[in-house]
C-alpha cells in the first residue's frame, strides 16, 4: 500500500468514526429528550449470581421474571466484573473505581474490616449534590458508613440480612416505605440481592439449606415468604458448567442453588410490579447484574471467565428500539457508574475510567468496547493473592503477583460439598471427575495467557509460548498502563519496590529461585 493509499484509507476511517460518533450524539438527544421532568434508577445486584438462568440459555433453571425484564432490555453478553469478591466488588459498583484504587482489598465484615478511602465519591454521594434521593435495601457490605451513606438505608447493618435480602416480601415492605417518603423526587434505588449466597454457618445450613433455599419456603419451621412460589429441582437435571467435577456432590448443590435462584428471580418481578404500580417503570433505568462468580471452585476470587464474567441487563424506558437484543460489547462493572451519572446528565468524573453504557442501547458499536480489566487483592483477610488481569475479544491475560504462595481457598467455598468430595478424592487417591486438579489450582504461573475463543475453558497456558510473544507483550503493556492510570499501590510488585522518586526499582528477587 503506498503513502498516498494509506493517507486515504486513514481519512476515511476518521470520517466514519466522526460520522458514528455524531450519529450516536443525535440518537442520544433525540432519545433521551423524550423523557422530561424525573428520571429514576434501579440497581439489582445478585449476590455470587452467575449465567444459571434462561436469559443466558440454561434450559432447566426457570427464571420467568428476568425473561420479563430481558424483553425490555439490551443483554450484554460479556460483562465482567471489576473484582470477584463481595466487598470489593460492590464499592468497584459504587465508586467506578477499581477496589486498588478506592482502597476497599477485601471483605469488609470483621475480622477483616477493609475499607475504602475517605475521600472516595461514591455515587450516593454524588447524586446527593444533585438533590437526588437514593436508598439502599438489602446487602450493602461495604464501608466506612459515611463515604457509602444513602438517604434510606435497610440492610445487614440494621436488620437480619436474610431478612432484608432473601425474604423480598419484607423487602417490598421496605420498597414501598422507599417510595412513600421519595417516589416524588428523582431516585436511585439499589437493591442487594442475598440469593444466591451460599447459607452462613453451620446451624443456618443444617435449618435452611446450602444456599439458605429453604428460608421462607412454607414448609413445617421454615417460614413463608408470600410472594415466592419455591421450584424444587432434582440432582440429576440441572446443568453441571464444565469447569466443575459432575459429581453427586456437585449436582445436589446446584439443584439447591437453582431454588436460590427461583427466589431471586421472584424478587425481581416483586420490584417490576412495585415501579409498575406506583407509576415509575417508564421513568426508571434498570440494571441488573451481579458482584462476582458462583461461589464454586474456579469461579468466585478467581478472575478465568467463571468468576469474572457476570449477567448484565440494562434497560431503559425510552431506548426501546433494541428492547430483547444482544451486545456482544465488553462491559465492566466500574461502567454502572458512569451509566447511572449520564442517565441524570450529571458529569461524569475525569478520574474514572469506565463508559456509560447508554450508547448500546441505541446502536451496537462498530468500534471500542473490545478490553477490560480487573484486580484482586484479598477476599477474607488471610488470603492474600493480588491479581490484575485484562480480557480482550480473543484473549485473557493473568497476572498473578504472589504466584509463588498456593491459592487460598474462601471458607464458604472449602466447606462446600463439591470442594470436600475435591479434597477427599484426591486425598484418597480417587478420580475428581474435575479437568483441574489441585496442584495446578493452588499452584500458579506468574502470567497466564489464553485464548478465549479457541480455548474457552482456558486449559492451554500461551505465556511463554513464542508464537504469542506479539499478544503477551502488548497486553502487559495495556494492563500495566491501566494500573498507572488507576493509580495501583501493586505497580512495582512483585519484582519491584517503589522507590522515593516514584519509580519502580529492582528487586532481583527472580534470581534468587
Amino acid at each position: 500500500m503506498t503513502e498516498q493509499h494509506r493517507k486515504v484509507r486513514l481519512e476515511s476511517e476518521m470520517i466514519n468514526m466522526m460520522a458514528y460518533s455524531l450519529l450516536t450524539i443525535a440518537l442520544l438527544f433525540t432519545t433521551f429528550s423524550c423523557i422530561e421532568g424525573k428520571r429514576n434508577v434501579l440497581i439489582m445486584l445478585g449476590d455470587d449470581v452467575g449465567f444459571e438462568t434462561q436469559i443466558y440459555n440454561n434450559t432447566v433453571s426457570k427464571t420467568p421474571h428476568l425473561n420479563d425484564l430481558a424483553k425490555r432490555s439490551v443483554l450484554i453478553r460479556h460483562a465482567f466484573t471489576s473484582v470477584s469478591s463481595c466487598s470489593p466488588s460492590r464499592s468497584a459498583i459504587l465508586t467506578g473505581m477499581p477496589q486498588h484504587q478506592n482502597g476497599m482489598y477485601g471483605l469488609h465484615h470483621l475480622p477483616n474490616h477493609f475499607m475504602s478511602f475517605d475521600s472516595v465519591q461514591t455515587l450516593p454521594l454524588i447524586l446527593k449534590k444533585s438533590n437526588i434521593k437514593t436508598g439502599i435495601i438489602g446487602k450493602k457490605h461495604v464501608g466506612p458508613k459515611y463515604v457509602y451513606k444513602f438517604d434510606y438505608e435497610q440492610t445487614e447493618e440494621n436488620n437480619a440480612l436474610i431478612q432484608v435480602g432473601r425474604n423480598i416480601t419484607c423487602m417490598k415492605d421496605k420498597v414501598r416505605e422507599f417510595f412513600s417518603l421519595h417516589g416524588d423526587d428523582g431516585f436511585l434505588l439499589y437493591i442487594g440481592f442475598n440469593d444466591c449466597h451460599r447459607c452462613g454457618g453451620a446451624n443456618s445450613k443444617k435449618k435452611w439449606g446450602e444456599f439458605c433455599e429453604r428460608f421462607g419456603d412454607g414448609m413445617s419451621g421454615q417460614g413463608v415468604i408470600p410472594d415466592w412460589k419455591p421450584v424444587l429441582y432434582k440432582p440429576e437435571e440441572v446443568i453441571v458448567p464444565p469447569y466443575l467435577p459432575d459429581t453427586p456432590a456437585t449436582r445436589a448443590e446446584i439443584a439447591a442453588q437453582y431454588t436460590g435462584y427461583s427466589r431471586l428471580d421472584a424478587g425481581v418481578g416483586m420490584l417490576l410490579s412495585e415501579l409498575k404500580s406506583h407509576g415509575y417503570l417508564d421513568e426508571t433505568l434498570i440494571i441488573f447484574t451481579s458482584d462476582n462468580g458462583i461461589p464454586f471452585p474456579l469461579a468466585k476470587t478467581n478472575l478465568y471467565e467463571p468468576g469474572m464474567g457476570e449477567p448484565m441487563l440494562v434497560s431503559s424506558p425510552v431506548n426501546t428500539e433494541r428492547w430483547g437484543e444482544i451486545s456482544e460489547a465488553l462491559t465492566s462493572t466500574t461502567d454502572i457508574v458512569p451509566t447511572v451519572l449520564d442517565w441524570f446528565n450529571i458529569p461524569n468524573p475525569k478520574y474514572l475510567q469506565g463508559n456509560s453504557m447508554l450508547p448500546l442501547l441505541l446502536k451496537e458499536p462498530s468500534a471500542g468496547w473490545d478490553q477490560v480489566y480487573s484486580s484482586h487483592d484479598m477476599h477474607e483477610v488471610t488470603m492474600y493473592y493480588p491479581m490484575r488481569v485484562t480480557r480482550t475479544k480473543q484473549y485473557r491475560l493473568i497476572h498473578n503477583l504472589n504466584n509463588r504462595a498456593p491459592y487460598p481457598i474462601a471458607t464458604d467455598l472449602f466447606m462446600s460439598h463439591t470442594f470436600q468430595d475435591i479434597l477427599n478424592n484426591t486425598k484418597n487417591g480417587k478420580p475428581t471427575h474435575w479437568y483441574k486438579d489441585l496442584k495446578t489450582y493452588y499452584f500458579r504461573p506468574e502470567y497466564e495467557l489464553y485464548d478465549i475463543i479457541k480455548d474457552p475453558h482456558e486449559m492451554t497456558n500461551l505465556a511463554d509460548n513464542g508464537e504469542f510473544v506479539d499478544v503477551f507483550e502488548n497486553m502487559k503493556k495495556s494492563l500495566m498502563d491501566w494500573r498507572l492510570a488507576t493509580h495501583d499501590p501493586w505497580k512495582c510488585y512483585p519484582h519491584g519496590a517503589l522507590a522515593d522518586d516514584g519509580t519502580c526499582q529492582p528487586l532481583y528477587n527472580e534470581i534468587t529461585l
